[in-house]
């Protein structure tokens, strides 16, 4: 994984972005606007917590189809990491940005070792600046503002038909490729 470039305020945005969608890119946006970013870096961890390893499509694709999603957008960078909690992940950056579901997880002992390890990961966290879900609470004080018509938007509804949710360059890859819409087709394309 690279680590965040000297001169500025680095911001950090862990996923797994499979797919990426509307809501990630509003997220995105929201969070180069009202942050004072630099930089902001796309992090996706190849062995994430509470997700299956092998989700389709391969990781390799998946970066792909985010960078191209991400290419209109300066400052933005598409990375892997080993890493798994997120206060491993956003060690060294200046802002950390998540969903609310993402929040809810950074803050479940389940993750940790135990109350105490828990406690003390989420005081190592750097600034943290959350995106609201329909459902989900989230301190006023971390709110990062975006439109309320994509704080439904989900990669798992994406990934269960409403195509219409995932990026452009998503969409496109899925009629092609049938990555999440025919994960069959996908893997007898790949031979």
């Amino acid at each position: 994984m690279t680590q965040p470039s000297p001169g500025g305020r680095c911001g950090v945005y862990p996923g797994t972005f499979n797919p990426p969608t509307v809501g990630h890119l509003a997220i995105i946006e929201a969070a180069l606007s009202h942050l004072g970013l630099r930089s902001l870096d796309l992090v996706v961890s190849v062995n994430p917590l509470a997700k299956t390893a092998a989700e389709q499509p391969r990781l390799e694709h998946r970066v792909e189809v985010i960078e191209a999603s991400v290419a209109h957008l300066a400052g933005v960078r598409v990375m892997t990491t080993p890493l798994r909690l997120i206060a491993d992940i956003a060690r060294g950056y200046d802002v950390v940005v998540m969903g609310a579901d993402k929040w809810a997880q950074v803050n479940d002992v389940v993750f940790y070792d135990s109350p105490e390890h828990r406690d003390e990961m989420v005081a190592a966290l750097p600034q943290v600046s959350v995106a609201a879900r329909n459902g989900d609470d989230v301190p006023a004080n971390l709110l990062l503002p975006t439109e309320p018509e994509v704080h439904h938007v989900s990669s798992t509804h994406a990934r269960a038909g409403a195509i219409h949710l995932m990026t452009r360059q998503a969409q496109a890859f899925d009629e092609q490729w049938g990555a999440w819409s025919d994960p069959d087709h996908y893997e007898s394309l790949l031979g």
